[in-house]
């Protein structure tokens, strides 16, 4: 009896709640309602990214094929060296970085006042620049171009930057602003105390606290400046100043639909969007994740 009694008690492993030992059904139906939203969305993509691979007489023929008749590079070949398609990515990229320095840098300075700044007519302000946000670009078409034709800026990439800088301000500005509004200002007033003037204290302590909100902000208005037609159509009337979308259309000729080599432009515009996402993609997840926050 004394030996049994000194034996230590026998721990047993706790039981898992019941929760956990049923069958995830639910998380596999939840995967299977992912996995069909993915290839929905990306099925597009990898067709057009098949089609830029194949001949030209086999699309004709064979359009809805899922075996093509061999791949080729004659696509891409034909489109980067017998089209000015590189230009217009190059115009497009310059476009798209002023248009990306011109918004930040204005919507950051406005961000932070109307963040830190209590006055009288700072919710009519944030009205106002949304209000230019709600309005339809299609709608401006006519006066913005009458002002870029006395301005002497029509066929230039400082005049797409300028216009699309109009439009995507606004957004950067309403993002950034939800950065300011989570930064405690604590540390702006910490830096004051040691001798920072407001400036100093906004790219010495606020700017570097608010880098994933400036990457995701410097994402978005890249993309819609990249991806805009609508504007570049109508501001432009040469190849010095016109960016891909507009190239793209233009390789749709009257008598002929070169769809091999649309896929293959399509193909190429894309790997500028795909390169930078794969630099800034983490930063932007975090931007768009912590710009919500708020202590």
């Amino acid at each position: 009896m004394t030996a049994v009694s000194s034996m230590a008690p026998i721990k047993r492993k706790p039981k898992a709640p019941a929760a956990s030992r049923r069958r995830p059904s639910g998380n596999l139906l939840g995967n299977i309602g992912i996995a069909a939203m993915l290839v929905f969305a990306l099925f597009p993509v990898l067709w057009f990214i098949y089609t830029s691979f194949r001949h030209e007489s086999d699309i004709i023929a064979r359009s809805t094929s899922f075996i093509p008749a061999g791949f080729t590079f004659d696509n891409y070949i034909a489109t980067w060296n017998q089209t000015d398609f590189p230009k217009l990515l190059w115009n497009s990229f310059v476009t798209s970085a002023i248009t990306v320095v011109l918004s930040l840098t204005l919507a950051t300075l406005a961000a932070y006042s109307l963040s830190r700044a209590k006055f009288r007519g700072n919710g009519a302000l944030q009205a106002g620049f949304l209000a230019v946000r709600i309005v339809p670009g299609v709608l401006l078409l006519i006066p913005i171009y009458m002002l870029i034709q006395q301005l002497g800026l029509l066929d230039t990439s400082i005049a797409l930057a300028l216009t699309y800088t109009t439009f995507t301000m606004p957004a950067a500005l309403w993002f950034m602003k939800g950065f300011f509004d989570a930064l405690p200002v604590d540390l702006e007033n910490a830096a004051r105390v040691d001798g920072c003037s407001r400036m100093g204290a906004l790219f010495r302590i606020v700017l570097p606290c608010v880098r994933p909100g400036l990457a995701a902000s410097a994402v978005l208005v890249a993309i819609e400046a990249w991806n805009d037609i609508l504007f570049a159509l109508l501001l432009t009337s040469s190849d010095d100043s016109r960016t891909w979308p507009v190239g793209l259309r233009l390789l749709i000729g009257e008598f002929q639909l070169p769809w091999g080599q649309l896929a293959a432009a399509t193909v190429l515009s894309l790997l500028p969007v795909v390169v930078g996402f794969a630099i800034a993609g983490r930063s932007m997840v975090a931007g768009l994740t912590a710009g919500g926050l708020k202590d």
